[in-house]
């Protein structure tokens, strides 16, 4: 594809340039400590994969553009212009090299949001045409299809004919006045139809009603991946329009990082006003369930297992004690990783890096941090709470020659369930 001016680029870049941007470069004390935050740093070792140096051509244009002294500097020359070797050269830090977890922006001492910073320059990228080929297709299709993974609703209506099929459990598409509007992402549709029907089993002990939209089942959002708003807010619409039509009480995000954080955080400031409805995990909601009675379990996991915390979920969402809540309900077994909840160690694949082809040398380098903390426990399964990690773990595990089954929580919960007495 042909690229836009760069002169676009650095317009969109200046005006994701607001206070709180303008004060994390005027605060940042140059401590190294985000690079020894970001898994793409230690497991490479490489200096230019530390973080802050990620946006560093949003931070030559505040100098340049806000500042006195940077004004002065260049005027003279003195300071590096931000031109088309620039975008060339940051693109591949930009998007292969972070995958926007968030853990830089913890332990930075003045609270510097660094991966918000790179959320904000890839918009910049984007606009001057500079983004991963493959994340300019997902998203292409998500506005024109639906599904960055091109899913139609057919496929999805398949899948429910074979849960029917199977279980006899039936799922009804939308159903005005459903409690719950349940969202899938691409992943779990096609990788994990698992946990389509853990869903339904739960639902069901629980006397809930939920319903999937046909104009909004994709909660995936690669506009935020990509780093364009504008696209960002059309998938986010969808649900939302989908979910008010329908008049549900709470729309579910899935075993989605990123989905989450999309709907849940940032889909309110992309549409300019709140929700009529709201929005929680389906750890928030099994939670609920189990703490109000709705879902009894039966039986534990022996096997020793860990869980890993997804990013968007632990440390951008704050759910972390309700997976450990049940987890300790149906495992006997249960151990911590040594760096866990809102400190936990990215897979290595979000922020639209597991979609992005080119980057998959760089992400299978950044997994071995994963690596060394699966093999300190040496336990027998590894539990997750979002489709695209357990996905980057499984690839993870088999590029490494480790043999480790990855199971979502959600689906563990349904196998334990109580099974109902049937009626006489």
């Amino acid at each position: 594809m042909s690229k836009p001016s760069i002169q676009k680029g650095i317009q969109f870049i200046k005006a994701q340039i607001d206070a709180p941007v303008a004060s994390f470069f005027s605060s940042c004390v140059h401590c190294g400590l985000c690079a020894e935050a970001c898994l793409f740093y230690t497991e490479t070792e490489d200096p230019k994969q530390t973080p802050i140096n990620k946006v560093e051509p949003m931070r030559r244009i505040w100098e340049q553009e806000y500042t006195v002294l940077g004004k002065l500097k260049s005027a003279l020359g003195l300071s590096k212009p931000v031109d088309e070797t620039t975008f060339k050269q940051w693109e591949t830090l930009v998007y292969d090299g972070c995958s926007l977890c968030g853990r830089c922006s913890v332990v930075c001492p003045v609270g510097n949001d660094i991966s918000g910073m790179v959320r904000k320059i890839r918009e910049g990228f984007a606009a001057a045409g500079y983004a991963p080929p493959d994340l300019i297709s997902a998203t292409q299709r998500a506005v024109e299809i639906g599904s960055p993974m091109g899913v139609k609703l057919p496929a999805v209506k398949a899948q429910l004919r074979h849960l029917e099929e199977d279980t006899g459990l039936k799922v009804t598409l939308d159903q005005q006045g459903a409690e719950y509007m349940v969202l899938l992402s691409s992943m779990e549709i096609m990788n994990f139809p698992e946990y389509l029907e853990a869903i339904a089993r739960i639902m069901k002990q629980a006397g809930k009603t939920w319903t999937i939209a046909s104009t909004a089942f994709e909660a995936t959002n690669s506009g935020i991946q990509i780093g364009v708003s504008d696209l960002a807010k059309v998938i986010v619409s969808r649900i939302v329009d989908a979910a008010e039509e329908l008049g549900v009480k709470t729309v579910i995000s899935p075993e989605c990082g990123h989905a989450y954080t999309a709907v849940r955080w940032e889909g309110p400031n992309l549409i300019g006003r709140p929700y009529k409805f709201e929005v929680k995990h389906i750890l928030e909601v099994l939670d609920e369930f189990t703490k109000d009675g709705l879902i009894r379990t039966e039986g534990m996991e022996e096997a020793r297992l860990t869980y890993h915390d997804p990013c968007q979920i632990a440390r951008k969402g704050g759910i972390v004690e309700e997976p450990r809540r049940l987890l300790n309900q149906v495992a006997s077994n249960f151990v911590e990783m040594n760096d866990t909840g809102a400190m936990n160690w990215c897979c290595s694949g979000g922020g639209g890096v597991s979609a992005n082809e080119r980057a998959e040398e760089l992400k299978f380098a950044a997994f071995n941090r994963k690596k060394s903390q699966l093999d300190v426990l040496k336990v027998d399964t590894l539990v997750t709470a979002c489709a695209n990690c357990r996905l980057t773990l499984e690839e993870g595990l088999e590029h490494n020659g480790m043999d480790l089954p990855v199971i979502g929580l959600t689906e563990m919960v349904a196998e334990h369930l109580v099974e109902e007495e049937p009626a006489s």
